[in-house]
């Protein structure tokens, strides 16, 4: 109980017992292929063989964390000097695990008062003759800076390395050295950030230049608004007497006028189209929410806490989805709301669902402690059923009720027209690659230090910036579609709803490619597990952020094409 109280409070008496916690091992170019720290053969300091688990919440769990107590004896501000944790005589098994740790350059993490230290568990000795030797570690050198009553610093050093084999004797041991500094206690977390790498000045200038590019972009859609469509409107509102002469430019020319009765048809596959829709949309919120969040609260400070906010909040912000959802489908006289307010709840969850039962089972295969306990599994199913699953349908009603007037500015036609041959340019499939290249260029420094934090033993803590980025890809995004869905109306192409959606999602497309680049060239990753888990995490980040560019895109296509056609006469 006191130890308890003291990992909660984070202050202790002299000579009070501090507990260190072992986590995980693991070959250190794979960040996800994670055992328990005693599955590597080393001995334990408790003889009785029951570990003590500190249980943390869903994010730590699903994150693959399992801490044990140590119960190596350490006390407050006590120092202690080549102190043996226990000995023990390697077998053959043991000796070849080691064998393995060391060649693969396996390290371990463990906590002390909340705060991470890592050590490697070998090392490998090239000889002149060009042979290796394979060498374990058996001593930790464990610093420990301490402000008054609390801990602020801990540093681990691996020492006394000593030769593999067989038959060989190793006497596990230990030393803690405390020593007095003034560093505050709020700015103990400061020394696991790498301010020379996420503030660097490309950094900066990929900010700027993303800044500039919005800029570029809004005055693009200005000069489509105010000068192309101005020319447009003067063009359709010709009277009577100009019948001729408007009869010879509607000849020669094409526009978007000529679609007006066709523009606010309903969508093929409109009820897919409704769940992508509202998921996006909730999607977007969500991810300004944990952001800003984050940012109050500096979550990234604590194991698995960013996770567990946006799992709750995904589950809160449901209504937010069936809403727009529900309303959506309502406006294009769908009637089975029913069904679309099922697939825009399962959706998302599905799909990350899927994905991750595939790599829990690989996990689980290996014995990894990547897979996610039952009991986690069971809490999350449970938390979408009785929380997500209701607030969706809730905030269906909601928009087939309040958000379901179609008020369109021009009648829809019976029959539909023709849609006539364009150049290859302007088929929807190559406008939707193109319009996904500027959100990509917008985001993709911020890509490579996000891949880099989360596969590079980094934390991430710069979320202003995250924000900012978050920010100028939905405008970019936004822009970009507007322009798109322009071009594609003068083409008379009145198809715009899936265009503008797919157009805007074609970002994730390149996300992937680009993540598909840092697999090959920036990282070490070998083996099945961990080459699942990339492309796995990768998948489920880059569908995310397909529904999310699709609905933004998506709803500013949408108040264009109500825009421009609210102000023509549509006879």
């Amino acid at each position: 109980r006191e130890a308890s109280a003291n990992l909660k409070t984070h202050q202790y008496n002299m000579d009070e017992p501090v507990t260190l916690w072992v986590n995980k091992v693991g070959p250190y170019n794979n960040p996800q292929e994670t055992y328990n720290y005693y599955y590597l053969p080393f001995c334990k300091s408790f003889e009785d063989g029951k570990e003590e688990h500190a249980w943390g919440g869903l994010g730590e769990a699903l994150q693959g964390n399992q801490l044990i107590n140590s119960r190596i004896p350490i006390s407050f501000g006590a120092n202690v000097r080549n102190s043996t944790i226990c000995k023990q005589k390697l077998t053959a098994d043991s000796a070849k695990r080691f064998s393995y740790a060391a060649e693969m350059q396996y390290w371990y993490e463990l906590f002390l008062d909340d705060l991470p230290v890592w050590g490697f568990v070998g090392d490998v000795k090239h000889g002149a003759d060009g042979r290796s030797e394979l060498f374990v570690f058996t001593h930790k050198t464990i610093d420990i800076a301490f402000n008054k009553d609390r801990i602020i610093h801990v540093n681990l050093t691996s020492e006394d390395a000593v030769p593999v084999a067989e038959g060989a004797e190793l006497s596990f041991t230990y030393s803690v050295n405390w020593v007095p500094t003034s560093t505050p206690f709020h700015r103990r977390f400061e020394r696991y950030l790498d301010y020379n790498f996420f503030e660097h000045k490309i950094h900066w200038f990929s900010i700027f230049n993303s800044f500039m590019m919005v800029i570029f972009l809004t005055g693009l859609v200005a000069i489509i608004l105010m000068r192309t469509l101005r020319k447009d409107y003067a063009r359709y509102a010709k009277t009577d007497t100009d019948l001729e002469s408007l009869e010879h430019d509607l000849a020669e020319e094409s526009g978007w006028k000529l679609v007006h009765g066709d523009v606010f048809r309903a969508p093929q596959r409109m009820l897919l189209l409704a769940a992508c829709i509202g998921t996006g949309l909730q999607l977007a919120v969500l991810s300004v929410l944990v952001v800003v969040l984050t940012i109050m609260g500096d979550y990234f400070e604590e194991r698995g806490t960013i996770l567990t906010a946006f799992i709750v909040c995904y589950a809160f912000t449901s209504v937010i989805g069936g809403f727009f959802s529900g309303g959506f489908y309502a406006r294009h006289g769908g009637s089975f709301w029913i069904r679309a307010m099922i697939l825009t709840a399962c959706l998302f969850p599905g799909m990350c669902f899927g994905i991750a039962f595939s790599l829990n089972t690989i996990a689980i295969f290996y014995h990894s402690l990547a897979a996610v306990p039952f009991g986690y599994i069971v809490a999350v199913l449970l938390l979408w059923l009785f929380i997500s699953f209701p607030l969706c349908l809730v905030g269906t009603v909601l928009g087939r009720n309040w958000n379901a007037l179609p008020n369109w500015p021009c009648r829809v036609k019976r029959i539909p027209s023709p849609i006539p041959e364009r150049q290859w340019y302007l088929k929807p499939w190559a406008v939707a690659l193109a319009g996904g290249l500027l959100p990509f260029g917008s985001i993709f420094i911020e890509m490579y230090f996000i891949f880099t934090s989360f596969w590079g033993y980094k934390v991430y803590y710069v979320y202003g910036f995250m924000l900012l980025v978050v920010v100028i890809l939905m405008t970019v995004t936004a822009c970009v579609t507007i322009v798109g869905t322009y071009f594609l109306l003068n083409a008379e192409n009145y198809h715009w709803q899936w265009m503008s959606f797919g157009m805007s999602s074609a970002t994730s497309l390149y996300v992937f490619l680009f993540a598909l680049h840092y697999f090959v060239f920036k990282t070490k990753m070998t083996g099945l597990l961990q080459t699942s888990f990339f492309f796995g995490y990768t998948l489920m980040f880059c569908v995310g952020l397909a529904l999310t560019c699709g609905s933004v895109g998506y709803i500013a296509a949408a108040s264009f094409v109500r825009t421009i056609y609210r102000n023509v006469k549509c006879d």
